[in-house]
């Protein structure tokens, strides 16, 4: 593939080797072998036995399927890798789906193990954790046994795995292949989703408005194929959510991640609440920049007039993101730069490469891998500190293990945008005069309202559609009409959304391959600006430095709640989320008050 190159560097792509050398690689037939015949021999030995097993022998259970579950997630996680690169290859796509199709015979003959923990009588249960080895994975067991009410019988639970892969798990693959082929006429070129995406926030109105234009088109075209996708999505949770039994249908989701239906509600209560005083305000105030009353809606992430769009080489973004880290604290800048010298980062814009970022935590046997779109810009150097602040958090937790270092929802967002919060303080505090603080500021409230704003204005979107789908299949113009209605809600009167704009919805990967997913990102920033007021008002910095660290290595262990009160914050109280929505309202009171 043809690797981008910015200011004459050519932007680093990772090396998969520390998984696999290739698709082809003869370890990963072995290992599916393994996996084959580990489960077997887990099944035989404790498949219906585990209510009557001594807590160490079940201990050691644990510890064997956690062993196989890195194993596993090795296999999945190259896999997925190696297909991000390049979604419009073949190979890498049948790759990953027989892989998914083979190993969801494994995940199947598994299941009996985390359903018969959660069936496990309470009293059997307390005993056991007498037993200090078997009393490890109480973090895990918690979250197991949570899940108890929803399970259905097992063999209908083994049926829903195989089917998995090709199931919903074949639709998201439809929704990722085709947008990862979409090409968008550019200027007389051909380019992927990732440049014309790019373009929208280009200095040159006329090019954004062409993005824009051609974009939608594209989305238009294909609005036939992607209402479908999003009807069966939405439907096949619905009848999952059935026949568990969730009240509502972001219900599973909040339980996935171990938080309570009623925080969650605060939390988009307060932000939509909010949108007046906050978005809304800032874009009339935008707008006025412009010298109008109102910014057609791909001039929404315009950069300002008189702002001259610093391009940053990867080099200083690099030096940029450890520096930051550096000044919070060395371990965290050590795990930074390892990134860099050891290939973990795949940062070019290449044909047929995933859009966006994201930060793969793959499993506590190996390391995190970043994938990113870098074109230079200062928000390209946030991203850059956003995902590495995933991949600090990935390592410290690893050491957890397989099974307890996933971090819930509710908690994975807080490394990534705190490490923006600490980058972007060192851009502000380095920036040379009054004008360049005021187009950064403008920036990182941008920012922030594309996390918190427009991530809670996807969630309102979501609910609203999954409550109609419920109902019966939607049209493209009725989803188009919750859409148009969710974003107008959020954007407010002085961001004109046209005709084409009703078939945004269609590009946000969130909604396909995790529903409800967006609320973290908002729960992840409010967090992240308590969190940050409380750093910045203590005069223990160390003690901070030292309590957030353990928050991060915690992983899995901890529930949202558990794992803040040490730093004095309590999620839920509704004054926590206005707290953090103060501070982007302040934010916007100064930048008003510089550029009077």
């Amino acid at each position: 593939m043809m690797q981008t190159q910015i200011n004459s560097e050519t932007l680093p792509s990772w090396e998969l080797g520390d998984l696999y050398s290739a698709i082809t690689d003869p370890k990963i037939k072995q290992d599916i072998a393994f996996c084959h015949q580990e489960a077997k021999r887990l099944a035989a030995s404790f498949e219906g036995k585990i209510a009557t097993t001594k807590p160490s022998e079940l201990a050691q259970m644990i510890a064997s399927y956690e062993a196989l579950s890195d194993v596993m997630g090795k296999l999945l996680s190259h896999a997925d890798l190696n297909f991000a690169t390049d979604m419009t290859s073949a190979e890498a796509g049948q790759h990953s789906q027989t892989l998914r199709e083979d190993l969801s015979a494994v995940f199947s003959s598994l299941l009996f193990i985390e359903l018969e923990l959660a069936a496990m009588d309470e009293a059997t249960y307390q005993d056991a954790l007498a037993d200090e080895s078997f009393a490890h994975y109480q973090p895990w067991l918690r979250i197991v046994r949570a899940g108890a009410p929803y399970q259905l019988e097992q063999r209908l639970e083994q049926m829903l795995v195989e089917r998995g892969p090709v199931g919903k798990g074949s639709w998201v693959r439809l929704f990722d292949e085709t947008m990862a082929g979409l090409t968008f006429d550019f200027e007389g070129n051909k380019v992927s989703e990732a440049e014309i995406l790019n373009m929208l926030s280009s200095p040159n109105a006329s090019q954004r408005r062409e993005a824009a234009e051609s974009f939608t088109k594209v989305l238009k075209e294909n609005e036939k194929l992607f209402t479908l996708v999003l009807n069966v999505i939405a439907k096949d949770r619905n009848i999952d959510d059935k026949w568990r039994g969730f009240k509502t249908a972001v219900s599973s989701r909040n339980l996935a991640n171990d938080v309570d239906d009623h925080v969650v509600d605060a939390l988009a209560d307060a932000v939509t609440s909010r949108m007046k005083d906050i978005s809304h305000r800032y874009y009339q105030m935008k707008a006025r920049w412009f010298g109008s009353e109102t910014l057609a809606w791909w001039d929404r992430n315009a950069p300002l007039l008189g702002d001259d769009d610093r391009r940053y080489s990867w080099e200083e973004a690099k030096q940029i993101v450890c520096d930051s880290f550096a000044a919070f604290d060395g371990e965290m800048a050590s795990i930074a730069q390892e990134f860099f010298d050891k290939n973990w980062v795949d940062a070019g814009i290449t044909t047929g490469k995933a859009s966006g970022a994201f930060s793969h935590p793959t499993v506590p046997s190996a390391h995190p891998y970043i994938l990113m779109n870098f074109a230079g810009k200062a928000r390209d150097v946030m991203t850059l500190a956003h995902e590495m602040g995933h991949g600090i958090h990935q390592v410290l937790a690893s050491r957890q293990g397989a099974l307890m270092a996933d971090t819930p929802l509710t908690l994975a967002e807080t490394a990534s945008v705190f490490a923006e919060m600490l980058t972007f303080q060192r851009l502000l505090t380095d920036a040379p005069d009054k004008s360049t603080k005021r187009f950064m500021l403008a920036g990182k409230i941008e920012d922030m309202l594309n996390t918190v704003v427009r991530q809670i204005a996807f969630h309102n979107f979501e609910v609203a559609f999954h409550n109609a789908r419920a109902n019966g299949e939607l049209s493209a113009e009725q989803i188009g009409d919750i859409w148009m209605e969710t974003q107008k809600q959020a954007l407010g009167p002085a961001v004109m959304t046209d005709e084409p704009y009703r078939n945004l919805w269609s590009y946000i990967p969130h909604f396909i391959h995790s529903p409800f997913y967006v609320y973290a990102y908002a729960f992840g920033d409010c967090l992240v600006n308590a969190l940050w007021q409380v750093y910045q008002d203590s005069d223990d910095k160390a003690g901070f430095v030292s309590a957030y660290k353990e928050l991060l290595s915690a992983g899995g262990t901890k529930r949202y709640d558990s794992a803040l009160a040490p730093l004095g914050l309590d999620a839920a109280d509704s004054q926590f989320w206005h707290k953090g929505l103060d501070m982007i309202s302040d934010m916007i009171d100064e930048l008003e008050s510089v550029s009077a």
